[in-house]
C-alpha cells in the first residue's frame, strides 16, 4: 500500500503518448464495414464458385479480426494510460496490436496461396457476372476503409517538425497500429482488384486459370507487407532502437558540450510515436549537475524521459 501511494504521488506522468482518437474512431468504422462485406463475399463466392472472390472474402474475415484488434489496442492503451503499473506508458499495447495484426497477415497469405493452388488443380464453373458485381462492391468498401485510415495516416506528423533543428526520422513517427490496419485494408483492395481482373479475363477470353493465379500473386504481396510490419513493430517491442537517428543526436550533444564527458553506458527506447526515453551514464572530471546535460538534450523534443548518472573521475 505504501509503495502504491508513493507511485501515485509522483510529480510527473509516465504516459508519453495520447491515443490517436481519430484513428481509433476510423478503425472502428473500417472494422464494421469490412465485417459486413466479408459476409457478403464469402456467401457470394460459395454461390457463384469463384475462388478469387471466396479467397477475398475469407481473407477479409481475418482483416476484420485484425481491424477489431487494432481498435481494441487503441481502447486498452487509452484505458490504462494513467495506470502506474505501466512504467513507460501504454504505447506498446498499440505496437503489440500491430505485431499481432502482421502475424494474421502472414496467415492470410498462407491460406490465400493454399486455396488458390488447390483451385488451380481442381477448377469449377464460375458465375462471372454475379461474381464480378460482388468483387466490385468489395473493392468500393475497401477503398472507403482505406480512405478512412489513410486520411489520418498521411497527416500524422511529429510535433517538432517545424522547429529550428531538422530531423529526418522517417517511419519512426508513424502510428504502427494504424499502419497495420491500413495494410490489412490495402491487402483487401489488392485482392479485390486481382479478383476483378481474373473474373473479367475468364468471362471474356475463357482464362479461368487466372482466377487462382491472381490469388497466388496476392498472397505473395501480402506476405511481403506482413514481413515488413513484423520487423518494424518487433524492433519496438524488443527495444531495438539503438540505430534510431536520435541516438547519434544524443552522442553529438554530449561530444559538443562544454564539459569533458565520456559516455560509459547508453540506452534508448521507444515510449511513443516518435518519442524516446534514454539512460546515460557519463564520466566527468569536474563538478557538474546532471541538469546541465538534460538542458542540453532538451533541444531534441523527441526525448521525453531522460535519466543521467554522473561519475566523477579524478584528474591524472
Amino acid at each position: 500500500m505504501q509503495t502504491t501511494a508513493i507511485l501515485e504521488n509522483l510529480s510527473h506522468s509516465h504516459s508519453f503518448d495520447d491515443t490517436n482518437s481519430i484513428a481509433k474512431r476510423n478503425t472502428l468504422y473500417a472494422t464494421i464495414l469490412t465485417f459486413v462485406m466479408m459476409i457478403a463475399e464469402i456467401a457470394a463466392g460459395m454461390i457463384f464458385n469463384s475462388m478469387a472472390l471466396l479467397a477475398d472474402g475469407w481473407h477479409m474475415s481475418s482483416h476484420a479480426l485484425a481491424l477489431g484488434l487494432s481498435f481494441f489496442a487503441y481502447a486498452m492503451a487509452s484505458k490504462y494510460k494513467s495506470d502506474i503499473r505501466f512504467s513507460f506508458g501504454t504505447y506498446k499495447i498499440e505496437i503489440l496490436g500491430a505485431y499481432t495484426s502482421a502475424i494474421l497477415l502472414l496467415v492470410v497469405a498462407f491460406f490465400m496461396a493454399y486455396h488458390s493452388i488447390e483451385r488451380f488443380f481442381n477448377p469449377v464453373d464460375i458465375h462471372y457476372k454475379e461474381a464480378i458485381f460482388v468483387a466490385v462492391l468489395g473493392l468500393i468498401i475497401n477503398l472507403i476503409c482505406a480512405w478512412l485510415l489513410k486520411d489520418d495516416h498521411s497527416h500524422h506528423h511529429h510535433g517538432h517538425e517545424h522547429h529550428d533543428h531538422e530531423h529526418h526520422h522517417g517511419h519512426h513517427h508513424h502510428d504502427m497500429n494504424l499502419k497495420a490496419a491500413y495494410l490489412h485494408v490495402l491487402a483487401d483492395a489488392l485482392t479485390s482488384i486481382l479478383a476483378i481482373v481474373a473474373l473479367i479475363a475468364g468471362m471474356l477470353w475463357g482464362a479461368a486459370w487466372l482466377d487462382p493465379v491472381m490469388g497466388i500473386v496476392g498472397s505473395v504481396l501480402v506476405f511481403v507487407w506482413a514481413l515488413g510490419l513484423i520487423k518494424q513493430s518487433g524492433k519496438v517491442l524488443l527495444d531495438a532502437s539503438m540505430d534510431a537517428p536520435v541516438v547519434s543526436e544524443i552522442v553529438e550533444v554530449i561530444e559538443n558540450s562544454k564539459v569533458d564527458a565520456k559516455i560509459t553506458d547508453f540506452h534508448v527506447w521507444h515510449v511513443g510515436k516518435g518519442k524516446y526515453s534514454c539512460i546515460l551514464c557519463l564520466d566527468v572530471n569536474e563538478d557538474i549537475d546532471s541538469e546541465y546535460f538534460k538542458k542540453e538534450l532538451q533541444i531534441h523534443e523527441e526525448l521525453v524521459h531522460i535519466t543521467i548518472e554522473l561519475n566523477k573521475t579524478t584528474q591524472p
